[in-house]
């Protein structure tokens, strides 16, 4: 069985758990996740441009966007390909009428295998789409579940995968952090961190985390022009996705230039990395997500207000379940959380420290594979701030 297969594999068997006979999607990660096909990823993000049904005992049909039909001539987890219809406005004025057509198509594949009236789990399609496909007897459910279950545990092959990546992204990162130079920008430097992703085989980033000095507090300032000095924090947070389609997620915080760093840094710094392992130290597997929570590490009441949103959350194709947010035993909120950890899961572990008193902030985060033994360090680049 393949790296392709084997998520196929899941994928039905998850399809199976659920009562679920068809799924049809147009999430581009999701349509690599079926099929093993890539194509325009980012650009499949604006809409629904390419999809894919996959029934549990029937064919997987491919609708790729016109003139790429080729690019699943090797897929062997592809019954059939067929050129994707304009169902957006940005294909014409007859965009309706070709929503209908595919309507109609998929109407008749499911019901071919299905007894009654046709059901099928959708996702990502405007509701022009799923209109339509009720109008042609489709009765519909949710396709997230579906996928969200599947994508939870990873296959050997693809935490084989998730470490190729990984080795990519940590190289990239070693690469980026050689050129953090007092007077280059943020952005400047963050495109050395592409420049190795791409070279090795990389596709892309999910967010464009990289912020120095004072936007390092609060957190979440996106990378832009803004020049970094001597001795300023540099907050990274990877977000990346690598080869094979397989996102890695850890962060780093380095001291620009050859500065030692100040008290202040070093104080958050470490504060920063006790969190972070403390919370590691956690991850178990048959430990509950609502005992992980309460078990957390405490962030001092200065620093709590600007504490990051989550303790932990899944990755796989993306960030991914279970996501695991930090306990407030006062505040409304999602408790009692249910699920706990398992073999197989890959999981982030979060850490930030924000100061409002020197305005900078440490942002770290470490990635594991849930074992039957415990859990396996994936993100092993080093801590060190220098």
């Amino acid at each position: 069985m393949t790296l392709e297969t084997g998520r196929l594999d899941r994928l039905r068997r998850s399809m199976e758990s659920l009562d679920v006979a068809a799924v049809l999607t147009a999430d581009p990660i999701n349509i690599f996740y079926a099929t093993g096909v890539r194509n325009m990823t980012v650009f499949s993000m604006m809409g629904s441009f390419r999809f894919v049904l996959v029934q549990a005992d029937g064919p997987v049909v491919l609708w790729e966007y016109a003139g790429c039909e080729h690019l699943a001539d090797d897929a062997g987890t592809v019954t059939e390909v067929r050129a994707a219809p304009d169902i957006t406005p940005a294909g014409g004025t007859r965009w309706v009428e070709s929503t209908h057509g595919f309507a109609r198509e998929v109407a008749d594949l499911v019901a071919k295998l299905q007894v009654g009236k046709p059901r099928l789990a959708v996702e990502r399609f405007d509701q022009h789409v799923t209109d339509a496909l009720r109008s042609h007897g489709c009765e519909l459910t949710s396709a997230t579940e579906v996928f969200a279950l599947a994508r939870r545990i990873k296959t050997a092959d693809e935490t084989a995968a998730m470490g190729c990546a990984m080795d990519v992204v940590t190289a990239a990162l070693e690469g980026m952090r050689d050129q953090i130079e007092p007077g280059r920008t943020e952005v400047e430097v963050w495109a050395e961190l592409h420049r190795g992703l791409i070279a090795g085989n990389g596709e892309y980033f999910s967010t464009r985390l990289a912020q120095a000095g004072p936007r390092t507090f609060p957190y979440f300032n996106e990378a832009g022009p803004n020049p970094i000095r001597h001795g300023d924090l540099l907050c990274v947070d990877t977000d990346a996705l690598g080869p094979g389609g397989y996102a890695v997620d850890f962060s780093r915080t380095f001291v620009c230039g050859d500065a030692a760093p100040t008290a202040a840094q070093r104080s958050i710094h470490a504060m920063a990395l006790e969190q972070l392992q403390h919370n590691a130290a956690l991850l178990a597997p048959g430990r509950s997500f609502e005992s992980f929570a309460r078990s957390a590490w405490e962030v001092p009441e200065w620093f709590a207000p600007y504490g990051y949103y989550c303790l932990a959350h899944g990755l796989g194709l993306c960030g991914e379940s279970p996501y695991i947010p930090v306990y407030e035993a006062e505040a409304p909120g999602p408790y009692p959380l249910a699920g706990e950890l398992e073999p197989g899961m890959v999981i982030c572990v979060e850490s930030y420290i924000g100061d409002a008193a020197s305005h900078q902030g440490v942002k770290l985060e470490d990635q594991y594979l849930i074992t039957e033994a415990g859990a396996e360090l994936m993100s092993t680049m080093p801590h060190d701030l220098v």
